[in-house]
């Protein structure tokens, strides 16, 4: 089928669904030959593989990519003779249908471009049909679709009944017809009238086909499904196969709807085509005229037709029951496609109404009458219910993005000349989709660095004691209202000499001064820093790692190295589960409104005052026998107001360590739309965004691990350098942790 034949208004519309579903499909062939390398001879895997090789050849056959169908069907075969067991599947081989998946990914991508490739790409597509031909051990050009050949085929029986939404949708049920035409003869097509209301009440973009036809095919049942596969969530489709035995022939006239004719039965089940029926409705009218006696149908069929007696009888039988069909049949496990834009919409909406249902609820208690309090307490209760369930769809496995990576280690790995396993650990961790796609880019840095840097060659590892086999981790874990993505590697770990070493070439850190070890390691992160000893098209330009820290920045988010020479390393990424609401802990102090995000809170110590030492945010508060460090909020960041009589000390958690922060006020539960900084706060250390309040007041969100490592460090003894963009403020003794 060429694509002239088809609309290209439909094709415009449609497209984006295509190359939406074939990207996902593709995807999918990646991780299924990435997976089959450790069980190479899984047969369900084999089928998984080959059905989706079938499902982007078939879905592109549709809209008349012919250049996709027929290098697709090049790899299809040779994915047959694999499944089969004719011929294994090598790494070589593993490596072959790889690069075959990147070409089509390609083509499905040009869309309807040109059909006309240039010279070097189509001497790449043949020199990648060449090697499937010899891997296959075949000869000849294959067709791009194999047409059924009369010897071989055999005469299957389909009933389509599209769903009104089908041109709505992009879809034209035509086009469907013209690709079924590529696999073989139609036969006995009739369309199905009863759906199709009076003129006056037609509308023209409601589609109401539906076609009983047969096909003479020597095509699978897959391939003939694959014409269905864009249309399926709108269509109801039957097919009955050749030579189907009486049992099942009478279990689908069980499975037909009620109150249909015998007529309609038997059509639906395959036994008699449309014209059969028409022929056999006129002999028993003209037999009426005749005899006055208008003759049972069934029986009508069963001479003119050779319809067996006992498939009538079922066919009678089906017409005498009178049982519902539940409603709610069929219904489970249907998805329904959003736009992402759409979604983000509603977020975005249901944020303003977060914080208008927060400002009612204030607005009634101000006025002490009961009835509104509780209305609007109800109300603020079905808003939560509203977000928490908004919220949860755009969670996401993190494995999935994990998963991507597999196809990057073992391509690096090979370029490199290492042996690297990948190991994926907590990939049903769930995450907002907006930080999965935002976090893809740094996670893809920080795997091909330790590819690079980290790992050694099997040489190497055997020289010094370790498994020739390096071994590559992604974790992933909840913590805390947070998610904690790790990186972590066996490989040689970082030479804190040689960062010290090239710190003090750049003039990052003054020569002979030696910081302490973790400050040492964090130097990977500054800007065009690399210890690369040469320039690859890996690393060794000095970018990257700076623009990883900032990208996790940008998303509230902070990252963390941990390393030990000659045993390994361990980056850990820290990030909110989403960027739009969270629950919240609302305190006051002196005049301020602060939130902590309530995962992270673990108790709430009231009445309790901690004295600080002059010019220190950092103090100790014995608890239960042990010492806790607390830090002072007014000092740190510089707040000037009398201080409060009675004060509190709200206990965090971040990862396994606990400490303390004084406040004056316990504001309790708050839902809390999390906004950005402006360019003016972006900088500031602890703070990881804002949030309006019912009263039209700023909160500013904590970053509970920030604050953890400012707890840890007192701010007085760290003396950081100011950032461009960072408040007067800290510039003061009390304040300079701020700056970061």
């Amino acid at each position: 089928m060429k694509g002239d034949d088809l609309d290209h208004g439909f094709l415009a519309e449609a497209l984006p669904a295509f190359i939406s579903e074939a990207r996902e499909q593709i995807e999918r062939i990646e991780q299924l030959l990435l997976e089959l390398e450790d069980r190479p001879g899984e047969r369900e895997l084999l089928d998984a593989l080959f059905r989706c090789a079938h499902t982007v050849k078939g879905s592109a056959g549709i809209f008349g990519l012919d250049r996709v169908v027929g290098f697709t069907h090049h790899v299809e075969t040779l994915l047959d003779l694999v499944r089969e067991g004719e011929v294994a599947l090598t790494p070589a081989l593993g490596t072959l249908l790889l690069e075959c998946n990147d070409e089509i990914g390609k083509l499905v991508d040009a869309g309807l471009g040109p059909d006309e490739d240039d010279a070097a790409a189509l001497a790449a597509r043949e020199a990648l049909i060449e090697r499937l031909r010899a891997a296959g051990k075949t000869a000849g050009t294959a067709a791009p679709v194999p047409a059924a050949t009369e010897a071989h085929a055999a005469r299957w029986h389909l009933g389509a009944r599209f769903g009104s939404e089908t041109f709505r949708n992009g879809m034209d049920p035509l086009a469907v017809l013209y690709y079924l035409q590529g696999l073989g003869t139609l036969q006995d097509m009739a369309c199905a009238h009863t759906a199709v209301p009076t003129l006056d009440a037609l509308d023209p973009e409601t589609c109401h086909l539906g076609f009983d036809f047969s096909l003479d095919t020597a095509a699978r049942r897959e391939e003939i499904e694959a014409a269905f596969s864009f249309v399926r969530d709108d269509c109801a489709l039957e097919i009955i196969e050749p030579q189907t035995s009486m049992q099942a022939l009478t279990a689908r006239i069980e499975a037909l709807p009620d109150q249909l004719r015998l007529g309609d039965i038997l059509v639906g089940v395959g036994a008699i085509s449309q014209q059969q029926l028409r022929q056999g409705l006129q002999a028993q009218a003209a037999a009426a005229s005749r005899e006055g006696v208008a003759p049972p149908l069934g029986e009508i069929l069963q001479h003119r037709a050779g319809v067996n007696p006992k498939l009538v009888n079922a066919a009678l039988d089906k017409q005498r029951q009178q049982r519902e069909v539940p409603a709610s049949a069929g219904e489970e496990g249907r998805f329904i496609r959003v736009q992402a834009d759409r979604l983000d919409a509603v977020i975005n909406l249901l944020g303003e109404l977060v914080i208008a249902s927060a400002g009612a609820s204030l607005a009634a208690r101000q006025t002490r009458n009961g009835t509104l309090i509780e209305a609007n307490q109800q109300i603020s209760r079905l808003v939560e219910e509203i977000r928490n369930g908004t919220l949860q769809l755009r969670m996401v496995p993190i494995g999935e993005t994990f998963a991507r990576f597999r196809r990057v280690v073992r391509d690096t790995a090979a370029e490199l000349g290492k042996d690297v396993v990948l190991e994926i650990v907590g990939g049903e961790t769930e995450l907002d989709k907006s930080v999965v796609e935002r976090i893809a880019d740094p996670l893809m840095h920080l795997v091909r660095n330790a590819l690079d840097h980290g790992l050694e060659t099997p040489e190497q590892r055997l020289a010094a004691g370790k498994p020739a086999q390096a071994r590559l981790t992604l974790e992933a874990c909840h913590e805390s209202g947070t998610i904690q993505i790790s990186i972590v590697d066996d490989g040689r770990g970082i030479q804190r000499e040689r960062v010290l070493e090239r710190a003090w070439e750049r003039g990052l850190v003054e020569r002979g001064t030696v910081p302490p070890d973790d400050q040492i390691l964090r130097l990977i992160f500054e800007p065009g820093f690399s210890t690369a000893e040469k320039v690859t098209n890996l690393s060794g330009r000095g970018v990257g790692m700076d623009v990883v820290r900032r990208n996790i920045e940008a998303l509230r988010g902070n990252v963390n190295v941990e390393s030990e020479e000659g045993r390994g390393s361990r980056i850990d990424i820290r990030l909110p589960l989403t960027l739009a609401i969270i629950d919240g802990f609302l305190v006051g102090v002196a005049g301020s409104r602060f939130i902590f995000p309530l995962e992270a809170v673990v108790e709430v110590i009231e009445g309790r005052h901690c004295s600080f030492a002059a010019g220190q945010a950092c103090g100790t508060l014995e608890m239960r026998g042990r010492m806790m460090p607390v830090m002072s909020l007014r000092r740190l960041y510089g707040l000037e107001a009398p201080q409060a009589e009675r004060s509190s000390v709200v206990v965090l958690r971040s990862g396994a360590r606990r400490f303390g922060v004084q406040v004056d006020q316990l504001l309790g539960q708050h839902q809390t739309v999390i906004k950005p900084l402006g360019r003016l706060l972006g900088s500031l250390r602890g703070i990881s965004g804002s949030s309006i309040l019912g009263n039209g007041e700023v909160a500013l969100i904590f970053d509970v691990h920030a604050l953890n490592q400012l707890a840890a460090t007192p701010p007085s003894s760290t003396q950081p350098s100011r950032q461009p963009g960072s408040v007067p403020a800290a510039a003061s003794p009390t304040t300079e942790g701020l700056a970061s």
